[in-house]
């Protein structure tokens, strides 16, 4: 990313950070798209996984189990050399979707072919 993108990154951080300062309503679901799992997928696209990893690290503390999250943060660390980290998040992706058709997923297919030892 270059020029703007850098000032998106920066946007997306800083509203990250602002979502953290807020608390999640009793009688409302968690966001649609956590801030941090959404600079998580900005990283990506900046080629900065290592950091991407850490934002949808963030984001799990605070959705737990959430299929875009897990396999973000275990597609950053493939992306970043963690082979382990990757191994640790496609195994917990795929133990969430046990029951899930991997050729509706191509995230899921992925992570299950990562863990088979098919990468």
């Amino acid at each position: 990313m270059q020029g703007g993108g850098n000032q998106a990154l920066k946007t997306m951080a800083a509203a990250a950070t602002l979502e953290d300062t807020t608390e999640k309503s009793a009688v409302t679901p968690g966001p649609l798209a956590p801030a941090h799992e959404l600079l998580g997928d900005m990283l990506i696209d900046a080629k900065q996984p290592a950091e991407a990893l850490k934002e949808y690290e963030t984001a799990l503390q605070k959705e737990p189990n959430r299929f875009r999250s897990v396999y973000g943060a275990g597609h950053a660390a493939e992306l970043a050399g963690s082979g382990q980290k990757a191994r640790t998040y496609y195994q917990q992706l795929v133990k969430i979707c046990e029951r899930g058709e991997r050729q509706i997923r191509p995230e899921l297919d992925h992570a299950a072919s990562y863990v088979g030892g098919t990468r």
